[in-house]
Parts: C-alpha cells; structure tokens; sequence
C-alpha cells in the first residue's frame, strides 16, 4: 500500500524530548498508527521500560511495523479505542504509575491514502470512514438514515462547514434518488453545492471530516482519554497530545488548563480546605511544525503539540 512507505510521524522529537523523563519508565502510545511514535519511544527507553500501544484500527496492528516492534519484549498492543487507557493500564496493574501519554490524533496517512478505507476525497472507494471497521456504522450507513437537523449539525460544529445548510439539504435529497456509498459520490455532491471554496481545499474537506469526526466518536473519545490520563499517570508524569484541527486543540487546551487551574477563589477570602488543586501543570508553550517538517511532510502543516504534566 502506498500509504504505508508514505507514513512520516509528525513532531516525532519534539513530542519524545517532551514525553520521556523516566528511561526505565511505564509508557502509553494511544494511538500506535504504523508506529512511528513508539518506535522512537522503545528508543529511548533502557532495557526496562515498557510501552503499551493502543489502536483501533485492525490494519495497524497487522501492519509490518506492528509485527517488528512486537519482537521487543518490552512491547505490547491492545486492540481498542484511546478512550480506555486506563481500563488498559488497570489490567496491567499501572493506575497511577503510569510515566508517560501520547495521543497522536487524526487520520494516518495509510488510513487517507488507502481507497477502500473510504477516509479520502481524493481517491475513490466505499465511503466508510471507520478507524476500526468491527464495529459501529459506516458513513455511508449514517447518512443513509441520518435526518436533516443532526446531518447540519454535525457539519456545522464538527466541519465548521459555512455550506453545512446547503450540504445537508442535498445530501437529504439525493440519498432518495440513489444511495450515497462512495466518496466520489459524496466529493461531487459537495463541490456541486459549495459556491465560493477556500484556496488551496477541496470543498469537501470539511464535510469528510466531520462525518468521519462523527462516525468515529473522536471528541467523546479524546474527552475520555483526557479524563483517564490525570488517574493513570504518576506524579511527574507527563500528557502529550498532538492535534490536527481547531476541534481538538480546543479541547486539549481547555482540559488543560481547567487542570493546571484548580479552584477559582475569589480574592480575600481564605481558600477552603476542601477547595480543588490543580493536578497538571502545562509544559512549556503549544509547539508546531518546523518549517522544514512541513516541506517535508505536509499533512504536519496543522499539527500542533501541547504537553502536561501531573502534579
């Protein structure tokens, strides 16, 4: 598959510099892809560390690279959602000594690149759009059903869709006429829709990413991750999330903050002794692609890497 010669990690030493402070340490990779970010992670620990990679995507753990780093006794793969780490570190008698999180968010390159997955406007196949096609709806199943109000809505707050009215109009009727089922299908009913298009987008990036948002429950999951993070990580341990849209870094940057916070007192009165403390502390500033990461690499353009750490 072309995707897999293709897929570059993104942020890859900025997000190790930021992640590792114990070499013989307990760590979680969230989301394994094809490996990238636990590759560098097995790296840099001594012989004993240990890495859980989590992924649910069934094409991610069978992947080569999957098979390669699970010759390395100090490795192993769940096959399950990121919103579970701490169900997964509990199994393994990890709660609260946890050194370590990365959640790399998103689609994978052999994710968008592989047309069968159904990810991609750009190239054509069933429009499914699942990170792990066990289970759940397709996207093509949802619109098939979905009504008009919830279709806006979701291309309206998951795409930020200016068009999501217009969109969700047609969609409602030309499913009537035909089955919507491939991405071709759905790319061309969009940009015959969308009137005025941004430089440099197709008119159907925003609706595809809403719907495939949608269709993963990827803001409920992160919203889980982030809430399982603060109890499996130890003191000293450190949050590190890496963020492809607006949606996402907006949710990672508020839990952190309300969690670097503690509670809000107004001045001159004393802090009650029951009174919430912080439990993270932010590292540093939000970090983003290099300039030569993102020639090399453009699907890093957007990234943006923020990190925590429990107190």
């Amino acid at each position: 598959m072309s995707g897999e010669a293709l897929h570059k990690p993104v942020l890859l030493n900025e997000a190790i510099d930021g992640l590792i402070r114990q070499t013989d340490g307990v760590y979680i990779d969230g989301t394994f892809g094809r490996g990238g970010h636990s590759g560098a992670i097995l790296q840099a620990l001594s012989p004993q560390g240990r890495l859980l990679g989590i992924d649910k995507d069934m094409d991610a753990l069978n992947s080569p690279q999957a098979q390669q780093l699970l010759t390395d006794e100090r490795f192993e793969l769940a096959h399950s959602s990121f919103a579970r780490l701490g169900e997964l570190a509990a199994d393994r008698q990890w709660d609260g000594k946890v050194d370590g999180i990365l959640l790399d968010l998103g689609v994978s390159s052999p994710q968008l690149d592989v047309a069968e997955r159904g990810f991609s406007f750009m190239n054509d196949g069933p429009l499914d759009m699942r990170m792990d096609v066990t289970q759940g709806e397709s996207a093509a199943q949802w619109l098939a059903h979905v009504n008009e109000a919830d279709l806006l809505k979701v291309l309206r707050v998951y795409g930020e869709e200016k068009f999501a009215r217009r969109i969700a109009a047609e969609i409602v009727i030309q499913r009537q006429e035909e089955a919507i089922e491939t991405t071709a299908q759905l790319a061309k009913l969009i940009a015959n829709v969308v009137s005025r298009r941004e430089p440099g987008k197709h008119p159907a990036t925003r609706s595809f990413q809403a719907i495939r948002i949608k269709v993963n429950k990827e803001l409920d999951d992160l919203e889980e991750a982030l809430a399982n993070s603060v109890g499996t990580l130890k003191p000293g341990g450190r949050l590190a999330v890496i963020s492809f849209h607006s949606l996402e870094d907006r949710i990672v940057k508020r839990f952190m903050r309300e969690q670097s916070r503690g509670a809000v007192v107004p001045r001159n009165l004393p802090i009650p002794p029951d009174a919430k403390k912080p439990v993270l502390k932010t590292i540093g500033k939000a970090v983003k692609a290099s300039v030569s990461e993102v020639a090399s690499n453009v699907r890093s353009r957007s990234a943006v890497l923020r990190i925590a750490e429990k107190l």
